[in-house]
């Protein structure tokens, strides 16, 4: 039995790389199209659930001291807070719509466990 540890500081945090697929672009821009003093859309992630760390996404006016800057569309941007780069390194974002539930989704390769309800997730 081998065990793995997953050390933040060794991920780059210079290139994130996180993507957004066209659905989930899609919906950002429709809420962006609604509140027009908004500048994009911010992930970070915050310690909290049964797993350890969920993902924190917001609207927002302007980046934070820190975040990286991601042009996912021409009118789409992405602002990955600077302390989770190492987190959501390789994430895509999704957004899936079903009858009346809608959710976004996110396809992390660094998470090795995610909770039961989905809401967290542990490196």
């Amino acid at each position: 039995m081998t065990i793995e540890t997953f050390d933040p500081a060794s991920v780059s945090a210079e290139a994130p790389q996180v993507s957004m697929t066209d659905a989930a672009i899609k919906h950002v821009r429709k809420q962006l199209e609604k509140n027009t003093e908004m500048a994009g859309i911010r992930l970070g992630v915050k310690k909290s659930g049964c797993s350890g760390f969920k993902y924190d996404i917001e609207f927002v006016e302007a980046a934070q001291d820190g975040d990286i800057a991601i042009q996912a569309a021409d009118d789409v941007t992405l602002y990955v807070a600077g302390d989770a780069a190492n987190f959501v390194k390789g994430t895509e974002i999704d957004f899936s719509k079903e009858g009346l539930n809608s959710t976004i989704k996110f396809n992390n390769p660094n998470a090795k466990d995610l909770c039961g309800c989905g809401e967290s997730f542990s490196v």
